[in-house]
């Protein structure tokens, strides 16, 4: 890393019931290995709670994986929370099992990019180089 440069800062959350997280420390251990900065919420998270720490935490990346089927509530409750405290410039992610037929639903709310539960590491780390402006900066 060029000095200077800013390293992405990334919060990983696991929202509502889903206890399984095994998945998004993987996740983690690849963003960190790719020189990011990643801040873990834990489990059982509120939406509250999440943007809580994604402000305390100046995240430029929120990344959420969610493994229930609860995603659209979810992704519905958090967007708004972003809207009501102006973190527009914040990408938002999502990752777990989501169908297919509600990808267009999840982006239509604002979610930048959704990654079913097969995506490859590499892929998230590309997306999330070329697409967190705040933390090219």
């Amino acid at each position: 890393m060029a000095s200077g440069t800013k390293r992405i800062r990334v919060l990983m959350a696991k929202p509502g019931l889903d206890g399984h997280d095994r998945g998004v420390k993987v996740i983690i251990h690849a963003l960190r290995d790719a020189g990011m900065e990643v801040i873990y919420s834990g489990l059982r998270q509120t939406v509250e709670q999440i943007v809580s720490v994604a402000i305390q935490e100046n995240v430029d990346v929120i990344g959420l994986s969610i493994l229930s089927g609860s995603y659209m509530r979810i992704a519905r409750r958090l967007m708004a929370r972003i809207k009501e405290e102006e973190l527009d410039d914040c990408l938002v992610i999502l990752g777990g099992n989501i169908l297919e037929r509600d990808v267009a639903g999840l982006k239509s709310l604002g979610i930048a990019e959704v990654f079913n539960h097969h995506a490859e590491m590499a892929e998230v780390v590309s997306y999330i180089r070329n697409n967190a402006a705040a933390g090219a900066a």
